[in-house]
């Protein structure tokens, strides 16, 4: 009898020891996480770190390939929105919530004073490893106190995950509209401003062109137009400046 009692006692132990792993097991989209073995990722975190010291940012754009195309085919609507705001590019192609924390963790806003703070991320996450919309929405919860901390006199936009797929009714559409409603509730109107401009892309019948996303997630130098002038209003309005004509 008494070596039963042990045994049970010695089971007891194993599931508290189990129970206590799942408690604590680390959620990705919250966990800060570098790509440095990828090496063009290494160079750019160097090198936006670098130009981020040279300060003089009134506006700092953060989020993975959608906004680092604004470097590439969304260059001529850049030119004419953002260059003469001197607006940072922070986007990283494949990034997750989990790349973003541990680039601003590590030197990609130190120091940066900017005014304004447009932030777009979420998809990777939602797409690449199907993370659940509320992980997501806690990784990015956790990258707005980043934020807040960081920068404490910038005002931030965070915009909602842009549609994916042809059809409303497509996986990762879903998915991301599930996303959206998450970090909807994460703004408080004041210093998080939500801004869903996802119907500007879209058709009446709720399908996504071709014409403005070619393949379905990534806009072209239509969509970043349309992305441009949906948003401008807001961004003139946050900085106090006129709006640019479209």
């Amino acid at each position: 009898m008494k070596n039963c009692g042990c045994c049970v006692r010695w089971i007891g132990w194993v599931l508290v020891v189990l129970c206590s792993s799942v408690v604590t097991a680390q959620v990705p989209a919250t966990t800060p996480t570098n790509r440095l073995h990828e090496s063009w990722w290494s160079q750019r975190h160097e090198a936006k770190v670098a130009e981020a010291q040279k300060g003089g940012w009134k506006v700092v754009f953060i989020g993975d390939s959608i906004t680092q195309g604004w470097e590439v085919r969304g260059r001529a609507v850049w030119e004419k929105y953002y260059a003469h705001r001197n607006a940072l590019n922070l986007g990283f192609s494949g990034d997750r919530t989990e790349h973003v924390l541990w680039r601003l963790m590590n030197g990609e806003i130190e120091g940066v004073s900017s005014r304004l703070v447009i932030l777009m991320l979420g998809t990777n996450n939602t797409g690449h490893r199907r993370d659940p919309p509320e992980q997501t929405a806690e990784g990015m919860q956790k990258i707005l106190e980043i934020l807040k901390t960081k920068m404490p006199e910038a005002r931030i936009l965070l915009l909602a995950v842009f549609p994916r797929d042809e059809k409303p009714d497509g996986m990762y559409r879903k998915i991301n509209d599930q996303l959206n409603e998450r970090l909807k509730a994460l703004a408080d109107g004041e210093r998080v401003i939500f801004l869903n401009i996802n119907d500007r892309f879209l058709q009446p019948d709720g399908t996504l062109s071709r014409e403005i996303m070619p393949d379905f997630l990534h806009p072209n130098e239509q969509g970043y137009r349309i992305w441009a002038e949906a948003m401008e209003p807001h961004v003139a309005r946050l900085l106090g400046e006129t709006p640019v004509a479209p």
